[in-house]
């Protein structure tokens, strides 16, 4: 690993910065350093229900205030588009480049292709050409880009926990393909240009404000109106659900580390290029999942105490694109940044309850 980068007066450009972990990170940012300069860029669409995104610009906006000897600036654009990428890095110089833009979900994939290879690959491809061209003449450029992939990876890889060690190679939906395809595209440009970069494969990450197309999100929404909650595999499937908190206080101390820059034995740059799970390291199983969810969705008031679980739950085969396990070993993220996930499921998901209530005014 090389020196560690103080973020004080750095500049960050941030992509999905009204996304769930985007904003998360964007807050934590502002609040604990003096001095940060963010430039948020987003292209707010509506993928999912843009009020939450609007929701969470308001809460940046606000912080932002409160932190005066900071900046936030906010762009309203897309990733894809080069000429605005360009003139960003012109305009703003960032030190550090954090891409959470991309067009997320698995299912989605199947029925609309053609906004993950806009976002996921010709954006990734923009921001990495804005990068290498940020060292032209001499400049001192982006020292550290980092850029979010994902669990997906993994595909229907058996041996588990899964470990970045392991070959990633069976995608089972065009998402997994497009984040592994970032992976490949990071490390080509920083052997070529010795971009320093680090990719994180983030494990389903949960918490207040977060994806509507996510499960336990999509469960209070059916719920609610008396609809019945489907649960896939018949509810043998285990996640290693990652509450937002502990992924954005693992992306803030990966962010100031960056892979250290240095030659091989031809005298060539060995690539400054690293990737991590950032995943809790214990999953739990779907049902058990519900259950405490349940519970929690009581206590906060969302639903009433005697609402009868039972029927509405449905146990139903696998879906196309899904896969039973996700677990991630995060030894290596514990070994190099001291850092382990520590929010329980229950604490996390009655955090998510509580704002689900104040925000749906239920």
């Amino acid at each position: 690993m090389s020196e560690k980068i103080e973020l004080e007066n750095k500049t960050v450009l941030l992509t999905g910065a009204a996304g769930f972990i985007g904003t998360n990170l964007a807050l934590e940012l502002l609040k604990s350093y003096q001095a940060i300069h963010i430039i948020g860029i987003d292209n707010l669409n509506d993928y999912y229900d843009v009020s939450i995104k609007d929701w969470r610009l308001a809460e940046i906006e606000k912080c932002a205030k409160e932190h005066p000897e900071s900046s936030w600036t906010f762009i309203k654009g897309s990733i894809a588009d080069k000429a605005l990428i360009d003139k960003i890095f012109e305009e703003y110089k960032p030190d550090i480049v954090v891409n959470l833009a991309a067009q997320a979900g698995v299912r989605y994939s199947i029925t609309n292709p053609d906004v993950y290879i806009e976002s996921n690959l010709i954006g990734f491809y923009n921001l990495l050409e804005a990068c290498r061209h940020s060292y032209d003449n001499g400049a001192k450029g982006v020292e550290h880009l980092v850029y979010a992939s994902s669990s997906s990876v993994y595909g229907s890889n058996k041996k588990v926990p899964y470990s970045t060690d392991d070959r990633v190679d069976n995608p089972v939906s065009l998402y997994a393909a497009t984040k592994k395809s970032n992976e490949l595209m990071a490390h080509a440009y920083s052997k070529l240009y010795n971009i320093p970069s680090t990719g994180l494969r983030f494990f389903t990450v949960y918490g207040p404000a977060g994806r509507p197309d996510m499960a336990y999100f999509g469960f209070t929404n059916k719920l609610l109106k008396g609809e019945t909650i489907q649960i896939f595999n018949y509810g043998n499937c285990k996640r290693d659900f990652t509450y937002v908190d502990d992924i954005v206080e693992g992306v803030k101390r990966v962010i100031q580390v960056p892979p250290e820059k240095k030659n091989g034995e031809d005298g060539l740059p060995v690539p400054p290029y690293k990737v991590y799970n950032i995943g809790n390291n214990q999953p739990e199983n779907l049902l058990d999942f519900v259950d405490i969810f349940q519970q929690e969705l009581i206590r906060a008031k969302v639903l009433p105490e005697d609402y009868d679980f039972e029927a509405h739950k449905e146990l139903v085969p696998m879906q196309p694109g899904d896969v039973p396990i996700t677990y991630a070993d995060t030894s290596a993220l514990e070994a190099d940044f001291g850092f382990k996930p520590s929010t329980s499921l229950r604490d996390g998901l009655r955090k998510f309850a509580e704002w689900y209530k104040v925000f749906y005014q239920v």
